[in-house]
């Protein structure tokens, strides 16, 4: 990995891979820089040069327990400043609250913005009641509860079930839930107000899954003041079609950043 020091003293670091203009790519909960886009890597290397970073805690990125929003944003800020030329950048879910913060920091190095489904604070995947269950099951160490918790909120039991049956697939989460706890206490505590971001004039994509629920995300409210934005919808997915779909991801964000086809 290649890693930078942020003013703030973190230590940061990306995956670098692929060729093309430079695209920076910041990760939700659950998942880290690797399994986050892994699916969608070999598409996404053939049309950018991508900096898939690892945020808190994962890869070589400085771990810490009370960061914030706005923190993680300075983290990403800095690396927006150590590439040689503006950047497009693209965030998914917490990762893209953390995206549109950086923006707002150094809107003058990012070419274009992509925003896959940011989450409300509190809404269904930070409910009190589920943070409940989340801190209950971290206070016992019990982290596959942590893990089932969080994904049977949007998927079948039976894919759950067979998620759990495979190490390969288990055990990347079980290794990620620490991380996430802190990304879903930041989240939580995150002062979001759309209107805070109504002066960012690059091009904004807003991703949604066509299977979403779209009251859960943030994508509305953005789309309701930025002033260069328009909305895709993923038809038949959800919120993780870089993984579940990477074609039709990947075609969505090649067509609004190069104006063409990820097969052309």
């Amino acid at each position: 990995m290649e890693r930078i020091t942020a003013p703030n003293g973190v230590t940061v670091s990306y995956d670098k891979y692929g060729s093309g203009p430079p695209l920076v790519l910041v990760h939700g909960a659950m998942f880290d820089h690797n399994t986050a886009w892994m699916i969608s890597k070999p598409l996404l290397a053939q049309r950018f040069t991508n900096y898939a970073v690892a945020r808190r805690g994962r890869g070589e990125t400085t771990a810490t327990e009370s960061h914030s929003i706005p923190d993680q944003a300075a983290d990403i800020a800095a690396v927006l400043e150590a590439i040689s030329e503006p950047v497009f950048l693209l965030g998914w879910s917490t990762g893209a609250h953390v995206s549109l913060a950086a923006a707002a920091i150094r809107p003058d190095r990012i070419r274009k913005l992509v925003l896959y489904e940011p989450p409300w604070p509190g809404s269904r995947g930070t409910s009190d009641d589920l943070m409940a269950e989340f801190e209950e099951a971290a206070a016992k160490g019990d982290w596959d509860r942590f893990v089932r918790t969080f994904f049977i909120q949007g998927l079948p039991s039976q894919m759950v079930d067979a998620m759990q049956a495979s190490p390969a697939l288990w055990a990347p989460r079980i290794a990620e839930a620490p991380n996430s706890l802190h990304d879903f206490r930041a989240l939580r505590q995150y002062d979001f107000d759309a209107a805070r971001f109504a002066t960012l004039t690059m091009p904004v994509l807003l991703l949604v899954g066509s299977e979403s629920t779209r009251d859960d995300f943030v994508t509305d409210a953005l789309a309701d003041v930025l002033p260069d934005v328009r909305i895709v919808e993923l038809q038949g997915q959800g919120h993780a079609a870089m993984v579940m779909a990477p074609q039709m991801f990947v075609e969505a964000v090649s067509m609004f950043l190069l104006g063409e086809s990820a097969t052309s």
